[in-house]
């Protein structure tokens, strides 16, 4: 137990509070449990660390532990949870939760049997966490987390500092909003950068190493989680970056499923399975027609990589800018809990009701014109 609280004091030295996201103070912290699922990469743990050391954390009263340290091969987490309290413990962080075998059923024992202890986990997005081998839906609280937002983008790596706007607001005062936006910044003088190289939060420690660190929150995906969590055999990753690589460039974004399979060399019913577990590693997003009536292992209509970063780091030839453009948009939107959805008169359905198309300052959006609560969205 010692050894843990030492690592923990280490941890937090190194952790900097120059930079805290917003969603920080979104967090419901005082609920008794709570869980941050996401892609890796895009900030859980940092997030865990700087609420500890923004808090005080002693060590003793409040504690991080990564689910993967050695310690857990000699003992349970049970038997290091009953420790921890007995010495004062108040608040648990524990980190990865997913690489921890039997999970679901020893946080059901420690929600049930210490009702004083406060615990929050981490885990892959592609972890159902509410549906493991115990029910935590009625005890846990989950929060979602994405890489950056080009709102926070611009706060964390700029300076610059815009409030949140809300949809519908963009929609009914849309000269209001762009003055507002305008007064603090020009918003296509850091957009190409952010698209390149400004949705994971690690831009903010070396831009140098950015590309590099991407492809290996790419691979560890792919060759540790879903082989880990899915079931996937490890002799099908190849294909899996075959997929990616392949949807990176753009071309089509309405793909032919059965020629996709046959370039990947596997089934239809297997690339269908595939692409669902991209979408939740949130390396895709899938759109389909009507999102609440969606089958397992139904074709989607329209998909794209999960942010416009990961196009132009896995993409082998330049990429499509139409497609880079809808990429972001519909990133941005979902990353927010809009319902996206594929459109046959625009390109995206928002919240079922809004029709967007989305392209370059010329657009016309002549196909849109004719539709109530249709708008442009054009960089």
């Amino acid at each position: 137990m010692d050894i843990l609280i030492e690592k923990c004091k280490r941890k937090l030295r190194l952790t900097q509070t120059k930079h805290v996201r917003e969603v920080m103070h979104r967090i419901g912290w005082s609920n008794r449990l709570i869980a941050l699922r996401g892609a890796k990469g895009v900030g859980k743990t940092t997030l865990m660390l700087q609420y500890l050391k923004m808090h005080g954390c002693d060590g003793v009263s409040s504690l991080y532990v990564s689910m993967d340290d050695g310690y857990f091969t000699q003992h349970t987490l049970s038997e290091m949870v009953d420790t921890f309290y007995k010495k004062g413990g108040q608040l648990l962080m524990l980190d990865e939760v997913h690489k921890y075998a039997g999970w679901s059923i020893e946080l059901k024992n420690i929600y049930d049997d210490y009702p004083d202890l406060k615990v929050v986990v981490s885990s892959s997005s592609l972890l159902n966490i509410m549906a493991g081998d115990a029910d935590l839906s009625r005890r846990c609280l989950p929060y979602d987390i994405y890489g950056l937002s080009y709102r926070e983008y611009l706060q964390l790596v700029h300076g610059i500092s815009i409030d949140a706007i809300p949809l519908t607001d963009l929609f009914d005062q849309p000269d209001k909003v762009c003055n507002k936006v305008l007064e603090a910044c020009r918003p296509l003088e850091h957009f190409d950068r952010y698209l390149q190289e400004g949705y994971y939060p690690f831009v903010l420690e070396d831009r140098v190493s950015y590309p590099i660190r991407v492809e290996n929150v790419v691979n560890h995906t792919l060759e540790v989680e879903i082989p880990q969590l899915c079931g996937v055999d490890m002799g099908q990753v190849r294909k899996l970056k075959s997929l990616l690589t392949i949807l990176a460039s753009g071309l089509p974004m309405q793909i032919d499923i059965t020629k996709l399979s046959a370039l990947i060399e596997v089934s239809r019913v297997t690339l269908l399975g595939y692409l669902q577990y991209l979408q939740r590693a949130r390396l895709l997003n899938l759109l389909y027609s009507d999102e609440s009536g969606v089958k397992k292992l139904q074709k989607p209509d329209k998909m794209y990589l999960e942010n416009a970063n990961l196009m132009h780091i896995l993409s082998l030839e330049s990429t499509n800018t139409g497609c880079v453009r809808e990429t972001f948009v519909v990133g941005q939107l979902r990353a927010v809990g809009h319902c996206v959805e594929y459109c046959q008169h625009g390109d995206i359905l928002v919240d079922h009701k809004w029709t967007i198309e989305i392209g370059g300052k010329s657009k016309q959006g002549k196909q849109i014109a004719s539709i109530d609560h249709s708008f442009i969205a054009a960089d």
